[in-house]
């Protein structure tokens, strides 16, 4: 065998055995980028996740009203979950706690099991619409704590980190004053609406109490007025 024989013979071997050892170190690469594209990709949904878009686009056909108050513009003229004119969509806490950066998730933090439930019932058509509308002792619940909580729904560190009585002070000087607590612990939920314009429940007894509601507000009477029409659209 001539050397030129010999030498293209031992290269040939050489290339053969370094193809599998280049194989090899070329899986650590792929797999670290399929990983890193899973990570980024989790990332980014689980970022969605977290905005009002994804109630409605992925499962919640329920959830398009609730949205659209969402997406409103503050200090104007709106509309509720339940298609009635708000004077002013500051009205509707969803519009005033979006300009303070607060979001869907800020609020309804529903546990696991709540949320299986209502995949189910999205998938089998088995909801009702419009949604129930429940309080802020509901709300808490429905996030994983214990009965008779509702007031740290609101009153809480990251929320409004103030009592009853700081309440009570705070408004002192309107000419009535909704916080003062005369007729016992009313639920702030109550007065404060998310979707729709809040309501000055004490109307419903002190008709002079409507000059001291704030602008978009409506009068008990009013109040339940715009709840009818929720009737109509079960």
């Amino acid at each position: 065998m001539s050397e030129e024989t010999k030498g293209s013979t031992t290269a040939a071997t050489q290339q053969a055995a370094a193809e599998p050892a280049n194989k090899k170190k070329k899986w650590p690469i792929v797999v670290g980028i399929i990983v890193v594209v899973i990570a980024v990709a989790g990332i980014g949904f689980w970022n969605w996740h977290n905005q009002p878009s994804f109630c409605n686009a992925v499962c919640h056909t329920s959830m398009d009203a609730y949205v659209a108050t969402y997406d409103q513009e503050a200090n104007t003229t709106g509309i509720d979950k339940y298609g009635n004119e708000v004077s002013n969509t500051n009205a509707m806490l969803v519009v005033s706690h979006k300009e303070q950066g607060v979001n869907c998730l800020g609020c309804h933090v529903p546990t696991l099991s709540q949320q299986l439930t209502e995949v189910g019932e999205t998938i089998t058509g088995d909801y009702y619409y419009p949604l129930e509308e429940v309080g802020t002792e509901e709300l808490m619940v429905n996030s994983g704590h214990a009965e008779g909580t509702g007031d740290e729904f609101c009153l809480k560190s990251g929320c409004h980190d103030i009592t009853r009585e700081d309440l009570t002070e705070l408004t002192s000087d309107m000419d009535f004053n909704p916080h003062r607590w005369q007729h016992g612990e009313i639920a702030c939920s109550e007065c404060h609406k998310s979707h729709r314009a809040s309501v000055f429940y004490c109307t419903q007894c002190h008709s002079e109490a409507a000059a001291s509601m704030p602008d978009g507000w409506l009068t008990y009477s009013d109040g339940q007025k715009a709840l009818a029409t929720a009737e109509t659209l079960s």
